[in-house]
């Protein structure tokens, strides 16, 4: 099912990119022609998307039809079909880009997730997203760290407290900032912490993880010691593909990675016009 909020993501971008019309398709097809579609891989990725994808096509023409053939969370090869569009060829061909756009963008996220947790296998390590999203795409984002296997931190600012450095700074100190933060009981509050004194201030606080921001994997290793499993950690900051599973098996619980969602590269789909 496609949420309202999603409906409006897309129904923004088909408004962005068509306008006042599309001159290219308006003078080359006739609008009465009925075609057919094919999206084709172009190579090996995880597929995310694929109801965002056809509910773009629909958006524009609730008549265009739309057959899914690989389903979210699998893998599509190089020269694999993953839906089959029929419908109205000039709505098909105006919502073309504007659906490729968002489905590659989501399988090519899903896809570097899951290599992040295929790295960490074997651990019970968690792999986190971040709020290092495109504004106006979180949901489209986050949607596809799960479909790829991660799990998602916070939405946004308004589900859970983190408190930061900033936060840190301007509070006066750990203790002070998470003295002001337990007006809020029901939430649960993480605590940014960039040395191992500052771990052990945040541990004196009973805080409900503590989050190692670019420390060095000796340095985790004895804030992990430290904490000898008296609450959660989570490492975070200089995290990639070649260190992820060395940091996993230090023994922190979650390892958040902003590059799934700041560093995309969209996987590579085609759109193949079968009149």
């Amino acid at each position: 099912m496609i949420s309202e909020s999603i409906k409006k993501i897309i129904k923004y971008a088909l408004a962005e990119d068509i306008g006042t019309g599309d001159i290219t398709t308006q003078a080359t097809i006739n609008p009465r022609k009925k075609g057919r579609a094919i999206a084709v891989a172009k190579e090996d990725f995880v597929v995310a998307g694929v109801a965002v994808f056809a509910e773009t096509f629909k958006c524009l023409d609730k008549n265009t039809k739309v057959n899914i053939l690989i389903d979210d969370g699998r893998r599509a090869k190089k020269g694999d079909v993953i839906a089959r569009v029929s419908g109205n060829l000039s709505n098909i061909l105006q919502a073309e880009r504007v659906a490729l756009n968002l489905f590659q963008r989501m399988c090519g996220i899903a896809s570097h997730t899951s290599r992040y947790v295929k790295a960490v296998r074997g651990t019970e390590v968690k792999i986190l997203d971040t709020r290092k999203t495109v504004p106006g795409l979180r949901i489209l984002d986050k949607m596809a760290v799960r479909i790829g296997g991660g799990r998602n931190h916070r939405i946004g600012l308004y589900d859970g407290i983190l408190i930061k450095d900033n936060h840190i700074e301007a509070a006066g100190s750990i203790t002070d900032a998470v003295k002001a933060q337990r007006k809020n009981p029901f939430m649960k509050i993480e605590v940014e912490t960039k040395n191992i004194k500052e771990v052990k201030e945040a541990l004196k606080c009973d805080v409900d993880v503590i989050m190692l921001d670019n420390m060095s994997i000796p340095t985790m290793k004895k804030a992990v010691d430290l904490v000898n499993g008296r609450t959660l950690l989570e490492a975070s900051g200089n995290v990639s593909l070649e260190n992820v599973a060395d940091i996993a098996a230090i023994g922190v619980d979650y390892i958040s990675v902003g590059e799934l969602t700041h560093s995309v590269r969209c996987a590579d789909i085609s759109l193949k016009i079968n009149a």
